[in-house]
């Protein structure tokens, strides 16, 4: 078995990951990056509405807002890092140093817009392709550091512990300690071990596990499964975000319809023109995202109409094929011209608020693991997600992560086991069976386990589940290894985790809303 020895493993190449990989690089440290996919193929890639950038002199109420939207949930000690450190790590990163492409005003200054939650403008974007523009860049300076290597096409397996991949029995009673992966290598497509004496889990959200998602194919939260099994700490599973703008329609993919949108005036109304929002909530088409997911949902269900509008009337035709270019051109490929008509939106799972527990510097309960971005919860989010600081996140939590762990790696004196061989059966695993298995998941969890959850719900949910799991374990344990099949194994597991931990909260709190609660 191929063995690569390296000081930080970072299990993820999105906004999270490669921004952690650029900063533990610039400090000569040697990064082995896995990225499933190409270098922007990332949940991060695709977020059109922008990045918070609050310079005023009261931040203040950007931590009103951020834990307004979390249903008084969130960490104080998480939003306040957030809003102190967010600013710098903008500037230092993605202004001064890469000069990303944000949008301006004819004076030079930055055009700042305003999404669901927020009391003021404060979100800087590139039009509607911000993840783009930033992931982009980032990309391009991580990929002109030679001490990075990019394992591109390869996808982790397992975590590597003390406790169970060495050959020394005494190792079992050391603390619970990660020393890398084992990885399906994407040029030989065998299994291999990535010996660190770091491990960053960044494999973004989980958001697949669910029939309809804005979320990339294979984003089934491979990284909360993989900590789960090594006896990390999960929290906040419960607390999945629904985006409640996503484009309906017959034959057509479900694409991301930014909340940009309705802060720059657009809004919700019903299939008779009536603007519903406004029953639901003072802020209308602006409440936080969980009030109007539900909104939209119990729409649908009184009407029974397969989808609610976002009516764009108020706003010039020239400012948004300006300004929405993206969507405008994606929504005009399937017969909806958004500057003349409503676009038809349904809600899609969207963000996990929750996820593996870190503290602020991304440190979780097993020692050398690491989490960052959508992976990791420090309750930044609290029970429901305010828009546009999910890529500020990223930026934050991987510079402190990366500054932990660049005075950690000077400091450390641990010895790297070599891992015990990968057995992999030879058989072929049936790729149509891993299909039908894996819709499966994704029917139970939009069925039972989605916007609007109940006791007998969501037992349905873990019976099947835990019955599925059986069977693909059986399956997974007799096939030889591919993306597809590990995809399906950690998809069972989140489910079953983001079940049971629905299963133990009967309060109703942002995203997780279950029928006859105690509120």
């Amino acid at each position: 078995m191929k063995v690569i020895h390296t000081d930080c493993l970072v299990v993820g190449a999105g906004l999270a990951g490669s921004a952690y990989a650029l900063h533990a690089a610039r400090a000569g440290l040697d990064v082995q990056l896995l990225s499933l996919g190409g270098p922007t193929e990332a949940n991060s890639d695709q977020a059109q509405g922008g990045i918070i950038f609050d310079t005023s002199p009261e931040p203040e109420a950007l931590a009103r807002d951020i834990m307004t939207a979390s249903d008084d949930m969130a960490n104080p000690a998480a939003i306040e890092q957030l809003v102190r450190e967010g600013p710098a790590a903008v500037s230092e990163l993605l202004l001064d140093d890469l000069n990303i492409a944000f949008d301006r005003e004819a004076d030079g200054e930055l055009e700042l817009t305003r999404e669901g939650g927020h009391s003021k403008r404060r979100i800087i974007h590139a039009k509607d392709l911000t993840g783009h523009a930033i992931l982009s860049g980032v990309v391009a300076a991580v990929d002109a550091i030679p001490n990075i290597t990019r394992q591109k096409g390869s996808v982790a397996i397992d975590l590597l512990t003390l406790s169970h991949n060495t050959d020394k029995p005494a190792d079992r009673y050391e603390p619970l300690t990660c020393f890398g992966a084992y990885v399906l290598d994407g040029k030989s497509g065998n299994p291999m071990a990535i010996v660190a004496r770091k491990t960053i889990l960044a494999s973004g959200g989980l958001g697949q596990i669910f029939q309809h998602s804005t979320n990339r194919q294979g984003s089934v939260g491979h990284g909360i499964a993989m900590a789960y099994r090594v006896g990390a700490r999960l929290i906040d599973l419960e607390y999945v975000q629904f985006h409640p703008t996503v484009f309906y329609g017959k034959n057509a993919p479900h694409f991301l319809i930014t909340e940009a949108l309705r802060g720059e005036g657009a809004v919700l109304i019903n299939g008779s023109g009536k603007k519903f929002v406004d029953d639901f909530h003072p802020l209308g088409s602006l409440a936080p995202r969980d009030i109007v997911a539900r909104a939209i949902h119990h729409e649908m269900v009184a009407s029974g109409e397969a989808c609610v509008y976002l009516d764009l009337s108020a706003l010039e035709p020239a400012f948004v094929r300006d300004r929405f270019p993206f969507i405008y051109k994606r929504c005009l490929e399937h017969g909806v011209d958004i500057t003349t008509e409503a676009i038809p939106v349904v809600p899609a799972a969207h963000y996990s608020c929750g996820g593996v527990h870190t503290d602020l510097n991304g440190r979780t309960n097993v020692r050398h693991l690491n989490a960052i971005g959508e992976t990791a919860c420090t309750g930044l989010h609290g029970a429901n997600r305010l828009a546009s600081t999910s890529l500020l996140e990223c930026l934050t939590g991987a510079k402190f992560t990366a500054l932990a762990d660049i005075d950690d790696i000077g400091k450390m004196d641990f010895r790297l086991p070599i891992p015990e061989p990968w057995k992999s059966p030879r058989r072929d695993a049936d790729l149509t069976l891993i299909q039908q298995d894996l819709n499966l998941v994704k029917q139970t969890m939009w069925n039972y386990a989605g916007i609007i959850r109940s006791e007998d719900r969501l037992t349905r949910a873990r019976r099947m589940l835990l019955e599925l799991r059986e069977e693909i374990q059986t399956f997974y344990d007799g096939c030889r290894l591919t993306p597809e099949l590990i995809t399906l194994r950690n998809a069972v597991q989140t489910a079953l985790l983001v079940v049971h931990a629905a299963s133990l909260n009967p309060v109703s709190k942002g995203c997780h809303f279950v029928i006859g609660s105690n509120q």
